[in-house]
């Protein structure tokens, strides 16, 4: 299993416009095979660390690396990175192994 973090920074004011996407995608997302998990989150409000109000970040699990790929070619996939190309200033990935026994 993987776990992956995908960090989306929108324009200043489109956090919501994005979200609102995400609400039509990740049903979709989740029924894929191989995906354990998905799904969009905001910076809770707290002491520990100051909020980030233009980011949305993406925690997915997946079964194998092979079905993270597969996925990222899906069609509802690369409809959504042509859709919110516009309201994204950046996106990042980083992709997680376990090292527990």
């Amino acid at each position: 299993m993987i776990c992956v973090l995908a960090t989306l920074k929108t324009a200043p004011g489109r956090r919501d416009d994005l979200l609102a996407i995400f609400r039509i995608l990740a049903p979709k997302v989740r029924a894929e095979k191989g995906c354990i998990e998905y799904g969009p989150m905001t910076d809770a409000a707290t002491n520990l660390a100051p909020v980030r109000p233009d980011v949305v970040t993406v925690v997915e699990k997946w079964e194998s690396v092979a079905a993270l790929e597969t996925h990222l070619q899906t069609p509802h996939m690369v409809d959504f990175r042509k859709q919110t190309g516009p309201m994204r200033l950046t996106m990042s990935l980083q992709i997680l192994e376990s090292t527990a026994s």
